[in-house]
Parts: C-alpha cells; structure tokens; sequence
C-alpha cells in the first residue's frame, strides 16, 4: 500500500532540470521526474530535499533525502576546535581527501585507510583498520555510524567533552573505541563510512533495513580478512551503539558479541514524537552533520510528511528479539537513550547480557579507564576466547544516586531488572493540601501527596507558558527509589483542544528546595515523561508493567469541558530520598532545564490554563518502586 505524505506548506517545488544534475542523487532519481522524484526547498533547514517512492516492508512512502555536505579535498586548514559549537569542536562529519594508503598510525600500529568494501548490491564503502603492526589474525571491534571516520584530523587538539584533553587519540571516531588502547590490547578496529558517509557510495540510510544488510555484508566482509581471527564485535556509545542492535538483529555468523552503550532504539516513540510531543530540533542538527556525496535519509522531513507511526517508522525498530549472541549494555540515567538501553536489553533473548546503568555523560563513562578495562574482559572472553572469569560479573550493576555529584552507591550488583524484591506503591496527588516549596526561578505551586486515597475533589490550575505545579511527599524514613514509575493523571484544559505535559521526578531538601543531581556539572531535571494528551491511547501489545507506550497512530482532541485519564511512562530512576527530605513530581507545559549544550527543543502546542484534577472519581496518583533493603536488623540497614 502508498501512503500519501502531507508535503509541507513551505516547501518549495523546485523544477530546475540543471539543478537535479548538481544534485548527485542516488540511482532511484537518474532521470528526472518531477512526479516521481520531486524537488523542495526547505526553507527550515535552507535545503534541498527530494522525494522517491521507497518500500518498507508491505507498504510503500515518499522518502525524503536532504542533500548532504558535499566532501571538500581541500580542508588541509580547517580547524574545528576553534569552533564556538562545543557539538563541531567533536568533528562530526568531518571528512578529509580521499586518500587509500597504509601507514604507521603510531608505534607498533598500522592503519590501512580508506579501505574498500563492497556491498551485496554493489555499492562501495570505505573504511579505516586499525590493527597491530606485522603478521598475526585479530578480532576486529566495528565502529559503525556516519560521524566521519577521521575527525580528528580536522584539529589541532580533539577533546570530547567532559574527556580531558588528549585522553583519547585522533585515530578514534566520535562516540568510538580508540585504536590507540585497542590496538595495543591485540585487536584490529573498523572505523567505517557507512553507505552515503563520507566517501562512501550511495545514501545514507538511517537505522533502516538497508542499513542492517550493509553491517552484515561488513562484518562477513571483515571476518574474512587475512589478519582477522574470524570473530567481530561492535563497540561505541549512543548513535554508534544504535546501529549494533540492528545489525546483530540480522544475525551475521561471525558477529561474536556487542557492546552498545547507550542507545535510543525505537526513533519514533523515544525520540522523534516521546509522549506524542514532536522534538525535531536535535534530530535535524544530527542530519545536517552528515557529510557525503548524495543524500541523507531526512527524518525530520519524514516527520512532516509522516507524523503517525507507520512502516518507514517501524523498519527503525531492530528486531532486538532476534540477537542471541553475548550483549554488554549500559545505560545513563541523566540522558534521553535512557529508556532505549533498558528496552533492548530487556526484550532481547541473549542468554549472556549485562547491563551497567550510571550517572555520568556517557562520553566520560565510554572513556573511563576502569569502563574500558572490564569492556577489555569481555571482549576478551568473547572475541579471543580468554577464559576469564567475565561471567562473574553480576548481570546488573547499579549506581544509586543521592544529590548533586554524590551517588549513594556505586555498581550495586542485581540479578534482575527490574529489581525483584521491588514493592510497588501509590502516592495520591491531593490539590486540596498546599505546601510550603521554595522553587528556584519557575512561578510554581506546591501541593501534598498523600499515601492513602484522597476523597476532596479539586484541581491545581497553572499557564502551561510559565507555570508548574509540584506535589511533594515528606519522608518518614529513607526510601530508595529504583525502577519504573507509572503516572496517572486525570487533566482538563481551559480554553483549548489539547496538552503537552512534561512532567520531572525530583527531590527536594526539608524546605523544599530543589535537590538535583549533576551531569557534565549541569543540574539535571530529573527522571521525566512527556505526554500530548491527544495521542496518549496505550499500545496494550507494547506496553509492560508499569511501562505504557503509546499507539501513536489516532489523535483524539480534548472536548470542551472534559476531564480526560491518562497514563504517563516515567523513564528508569535509581535515586535515595533520605528521611525528611520530598519526593516530588512536577508537572508543567514545557522543558525545564537551562545552560545544556545539547539543541534539546519539543514543539509543544499548549494554550488555555492546566488543569490537574485530584480525589475522589478523579484519583490522579503516581506508582513508585520502592526498593527495600536487603537486610535490616533494627536501625542497621544494608542496600
């Protein structure tokens, strides 16, 4: 079946001939066509898009392709560092000449650069091998995205942030393992120009089925190299580890093991449309990096034309169900592939996985020397077959936060997750009880949660621009918080059809005031959910325990006057509240977070006043994951 796009109203045709011979489109656009392969001018973006019917599984879509920062041979002088952005400081995208050699990259290390690898249907890719110098077969650790294979080479000095300078080489790829521990450990590293990168062949493709086939063929292709030793692993963090779900999901016979950490893996819901509020701003500032001959899979564009999920949105969703071979995941929980990493882990079927979840950025955590020694066991456990002791290593390990840099603990060992000796339990939000809380710059009202059923029936109002409303629960004893978190909530809007909620877990000092933990140094918000009220119909087939996703295809507008029930995911959270210190949840129309790098933006469509209805028939309540203590023998308590 075609599905129809919606082209945008400020999209301009284009119908320039000559222009389509600029454009160095891919083979589905030779000939021009202006109904087969149309031409916009995004005026948002300030490019050129074009269109060609493309099929994702059964059904057929207009795929939208943005032209892509054509390779320049002639940046010799170009200096990213000196850059204003701290996001280019890192070379995303940078692409130096072509230039297929072998050299010494540094004592005892060989780089081939610009290696050819061919494609099942022909398209050739490019990229860098790492590996000890003189004779000897090695396992080969992939680094696969589009950030530019050599970005380093684009600077005086390369830093990633919060990674002090010179810590990793400029032999590495952005979000990558570095060749220069890697190499010396007795491995070959793949930095790869994925299809459409760099100086590679083609389009990229973005976490689509095309992409998944050219890991495969990848990966069989550098299996058989003369210096592999016939096994490959995947390793990197964030985009980097996206990919490895996707192609371990196709199951290529010499993909011995992966390494994601960190990842969004379903585009759609954990990224694009989170709670059904469109964020477009982060993901159109990840195209535009992309430097390559012809197009970029434009998913903002997608976006536009494409607002409810759909087959081109599912094929982005590995069949993570289908890896099988050993996984070490971690995850972050100050960042948003937060509930990504706990999704895949949880859903695939890999008898060997391990999970690390932490409180760091996850560039410093990729990079810290004891992360990168406890990868090196398991990578020397799987891919040279060093019977080491790896499978000791507990299957989850937890750091439980406090307040600002202080975790409570660090790497907790669990058997499970989620945590089995977990209680669930119900906070009520009571609008009827003010409490006192001293906010920091946010016009906020502050109200009580009770732990019994509230039976006064009112509501908490606030201007979904500017205000917020908090409901704070005083402490007897302290209570760690580790898991999901459910928040139900039953909402009327004065004045329109519908509401963006963005809602933070916090906790708060006896006073109230706001007690952030620190990430890159910044206060974070909290752990969050996010939810448009027009689109919060629960998907029952994906929606676990304490978990509900959103179907995400019907939009259902607020009536006048109509006080409408809604379930609220909140993202994973590992966090103590000591004794009289608040557990709070605050509910507001917008993002609330200040001096963060990332271009962080949701296109929220609030107007009217929020209403936050409590007790009786409308019983709004949160369900926490209370963890209790392993052993408790009067007032000694051990977690």
């Amino acid at each position: 079946m075609f599905l129809e796009p919606r082209i945008p109203e400020d999209w301009v045709p284009v119908t320039d001939k000559k222009l389509h011979d600029l454009i160095q489109m891919t083979g589905e656009c030779a000939s021009f066509d202006e109904d087969e392969c149309p031409i916009y001018w995004d005026p948002d973006t300030e490019g050129y898009i074009f269109l060609h019917r493309e099929a994702f599984g059964e059904d057929e879509v207009m795929a939208a392709y943005r032209v892509a920062r054509q390779p320049n041979d002639n940046q010799a002088e170009v200096d990213l560092s000196a850059s204003d952005d701290p996001m280019a400081r890192m070379g995303q995208g940078f692409c130096p000449p072509f230039n297929p050699h072998t050299y010494q990259a540094a004592d005892g290390v060989v780089c081939m650069q610009d290696q050819e690898a061919v494609m099942r249907d022909g398209t050739k890719i490019y990229c860098d091998i790492y590996r000890p110098e003189g004779d000897g077969r090695y396992p080969t650790i992939v680094s696969w995205s589009w950030f530019g294979k050599r970005p380093g080479d684009g600077m005086s000095e390369w830093q990633i942030m919060g990674v002090p300078p010179a810590t990793v080489s400029k032999c590495a790829k952005f979000e990558s393992p570095d060749p220069l521990y890697w190499c010396y450990k007795g491995y070959a590293v793949a930095n790869v120009d994925v299809r459409g990168a760099g100086h590679s062949e083609g389009s990229v493709h973005m976490f689509t089925h095309q992409d998944r086939e050219d890991g495969y063929d990848f990966v069989e292709w550098v299996a058989a190299q003369p210096w592999s030793n016939g096994k490959v692993g995947m390793s990197g963090n964030s985009g980097v580890a996206m990919h490895q779900w996707g192609i371990a999901a196709t199951c290529p016979p010499h993909l011995a093991c992966i390494a994601p950490w960190e990842c969004t893996t379903d585009l759609y819901r954990e990224s694009f449309f989170e709670g059904g509020v469109p964020a477009l701003s982060f993901n159109k500032f990840i195209a535009a990096q992309v430097t390559g001959p012809n197009g970029v899979d434009d998913q903002v564009a997608m976006a536009k034309m494409y607002p409810d999920m759909n087959a081109y949105w599912n094929d982005k969703r590995a069949d993570v169900r289908k890896v099988k071979i050993p996984v070490y995941q971690t995850a972050g929980w100050s960042h948003f592939h937060l509930p990504g990493s706990f999704n895949a882990w949880r859903r695939c079927r890999s008898h060997l996985k391990w999970m690390r979840a932490h409180r760091d950025f996850e560039w410093p955590d990729t990079y810290n020397p004891e992360n990168l020694e406890d990868l090196l066991r398991y990578y020397d456990r799987y891919l040279k077959g060093i019977h080491n002791g790896w499978e000791m290593t507990p299957r989850v390990r937890l750091d439980i936060m406090d307040g600002y840099d202080v975790d409570y603990q660090e790497q907790r060992p669990e058997k499970a997750w989620p945590i089995k000796r977990t209680q669930y339990k119900k906070l009520y939000l009571d609008a009827s009880a003010p409490k006192d809380c001293a906010p920091l710059d946010h016009k906020s009202a502050c109200f009580s949660l009770s732990t019994e059923p509230v039976s006064t029936q009112t509501k908490a109002s606030y201007n979904p621009a500017d205000e917020e409303v908090d409901f704070d629960l005083t402490l007897p004893e302290d209570v760690e918080i580790t898991g999901y978190m459910n928040l139900h909530l039953f909402v009327s809007c004065d004045g329109f059809d519908d509401m963006d909620l963005f809602v933070n877990i916090q906790k708060a000092d006896a006073e109230g005031n706001w007690v952030p933990w620190l990430t890159l140094d910044e206060p974070h918000p909290g752990a969050w959910g996010k939810c448009r009220v027009s689109r919060a119909t629960v998907d029952t087939a994906l929606t676990k325990a304490h978990t509900p996703v959103y179907t995400m295809t019907d939009t259902n507008k607020l009536a006048e006057g109509e006080v409408r029930a809604v379930d609220i995911a909140i993202v994973p959270t590992a966090r103590v509240y000591h004794k009289g210190e608040r557990f709070r949840v605050q509910v507001s129309g917008r993002y609330i977070r200040d001096g963060w790098f990332e271009p962080l933006s949701w296109d929220t469509d609030n107007q009217g006043t929020h209403n936050i209805h409590t007790g009786g028939e409308w019983e709004s309540w949160i369900e926490v994951p209370v963890v209790p203590p392993r052993y408790q023998a009067g007032e000694y308590i051990h977690r």
